[in-house]
């Protein structure tokens, strides 16, 4: 019993040592972080930043960003361009959506330094107050929006779509994808999916569509 006692009496030294001693190292780290010097940033790297240039709607632009400045941020914070909406910032609801070099992207999924030299445009430069595009007018025609917060997506992409149907560019529900696609309701639907509307406002958006692409409803 003694030895047996003298082994458990060295094993709790052996801990209280063992705490004593990291105690003791931790100290000098803590006073030493205290005197750092003022100037020493320790809370952060230095950000990386890039310069990129692009057209957006004719119009020759030259930013010196974040990398990590998503296009969408790019269009509203650093050229006030805030027609193009965001949403849900995940790419799920198509609020974001510009047409880029003629096709559509989910703005808020894209780095702007990725769009070095890119031809841009947005809702801004499909059309004017007093000029409209074609689609914005189809829009009003048929009550196409209700809230309004989706409707610059809504129009960029649907603007791509009539565009992806005369080039060929089949989709899903394209029957046949030797032939030639036609913009019918099935394929406008598929091809707007994206594009989320919380209001409803889908039927009168097919309609608007149907129009300005000349298809069948």
């Amino acid at each position: 019993m003694d030895e047996f006692r003298e082994i458990r009496i060295s094993r709790r030294g052996v801990l209280k040592v063992g705490a004593l001693s990291a105690t003791t190292l931790a100290v000098p780290t803590v006073v030493g972080a205290q005197n750092l010097s003022p100037s020493v940033n320790t809370s952060s790297a230095p950000l990386s930043m890039s310069q990129v240039s692009f057209r957006v709607n004719g119009q020759p632009q030259t930013l010196v960003i974040d990398n990590r400045t998503t296009l969408l941020d790019a269009l509203r914070e650093h050229l006030q361009l805030t027609g193009t909406k965001k949403g849900c910032d995940h790419g799920q609801c198509g609020a974001c959506t510009v047409i880029v070099d003629g096709q559509r992207i989910n703005a808020c999924l894209a780095l702007a330094i990725m769009h070095e030299g890119a031809d841009i445009t947005t809702i801004e430069g499909l059309g004017s107050k007093d000029n409209l595009h074609p689609m914005q007018a189809a829009f009003i025609k048929h009550d196409g929006y209700q809230c309004g917060y989706c409707t610059p997506g809504q129009i960029c992409s649907a603007v791509a779509v009539v565009n992806e149907v005369r080039l060929g560019i089949p989709s899903h529900v394209t029957p046949d994808l030797l032939a030639a696609p036609v913009l019918s309701e099935s394929e406008i639907r598929e091809r707007m999916s994206g594009n989320i509307c919380r209001c409803g406002a889908y039927s009168n958006i097919v309609e608007a569509i149907t129009e300005v692409g000349g298809g069948r409803k």
